[in-house]
């Protein structure tokens, strides 16, 4: 669906959903600083807005509560995948710079890539080229502070950046039938189901004495608001485009790691932020709805309710 300019409608929630992720850093990095462990901060920010969506829609929206069986299947696989990955970014932000993590981070498209062309999706020239672009912005800026980094946090953070692209596609699957707030809520029930035990096992259960709690309700407040535009966005306009947006969090965070935790930013990130920001603004066609009913690629097995019903023509895409 196109905006009154002619622009994807999701464009703007997907920008949004960036500019809630480049936040996460910030306030990770500052919950770990005062005292807490890093699996207490994913713990409680995951189980918090798990809470905060499930009382909602308990609340005002229980029909947001319906979803079809492999839907539900696709959803907790995703957020397992993302659960590990958010073990992985947090135990990397108490080892590395929020600047330096976020850039790292920023390679997820490359596996969300990966992932769709596995599944069937020929990305756009166009989209090939800006992804091409965006490697090298990213490269520039990591290599501006490749010095002096503990390459353990390094390799957390890619790890963390590859569960987040592969969970991608895989809730674009579901989100094909499924509402966005209702993708949202299992994804996060499957992440806390991740973390909890994680918490459990590594004993991160008792902060500091003096640790603020402030952080920690800033990112249950991001994480929730950033994954509820993520999925309206990859809805949309698809994951590889989302992906793509979702890079300007790279930019959010190397400003905020600056001003807020006063982490040194060079010339050479500045320009590779530009490089980053002009392959974002590039034009991109508007991307057609993919078939639902495709029978090839590795997520096949997971069909819309609409793919398999008798009646249904494979390749067109549901109505809204």
């Amino acid at each position: 669906m196109l905006d009154a300019r002619g622009r994807p409608q999701g464009v703007p929630i997907a920008v949004l959903s960036a500019a809630f992720l480049g936040l996460t850093p910030i306030l990770g990095k500052q919950a770990i600083l005062a005292g807490l462990s890093p699996i207490g901060v994913v713990s409680a920010r995951t189980l918090g807005a798990a809470g905060v969506l499930a009382l909602l829609v308990l609340l005002f929206r229980r029909r947001d509560l319906a979803i079809y069986p492999l839907g539900l299947i696709g959803c907790l696989i995703a957020g397992g995948l993302n659960g590990l990955g958010s073990l992985l970014y947090y135990s990397a932000l108490g080892r590395i710079d929020a600047g330096v993590g976020q850039m790292l981070f920023a390679f997820h498209p490359v596996f969300v890539a990966l992932v769709l062309f596995l599944d069937g999706h020929r990305p756009r020239q166009t989209t090939l080229f800006r992804l091409a672009l965006s490697l090298i912005a990213v490269v520039l800026l990591t290599q501006a502070s490749a010095r002096g980094v503990d390459w353990i946090g390094v390799l957390m953070m890619l790890g963390a950046g590859a569960f987040y692209g592969l969970h991608i596609p895989i809730n674009q699957r579901v989100l094909y039938d499924v509402p966005s707030p209702t993708v949202t809520l299992y994804t996060l029930a499957a992440m806390s189901a991740v973390v909890v035990p994680a918490l459990l096992l590594g004993g991160g259960l008792t902060p500091a004495p003096d640790a603020s709690l402030l952080p920690v309700l800033g990112l249950t407040a991001v994480t929730l608001f950033s994954r509820l535009t993520l999925f309206a966005g990859v809805k949309s306009i698809g994951g590889m485009e989302t992906a793509l947006l979702g890079l300007l969090q790279l930019v959010v965070a190397l400003i905020l790691s600056n001003v807020v935790l006063h982490e040194s930013l060079t010339a050479l990130q500045v320009l590779g932020a530009g490089l980053l920001a002009l392959a974002l603004l590039l034009p991109e066609a508007v991307p057609s709805s993919l078939p639902i009913g495709r029978r090839r690629g590795w997520l096949a097995w997971l069909q819309p309710v609409s793919a398999l019903s008798p009646f249904a023509d494979p390749h067109e895409p549901p109505t809204d």
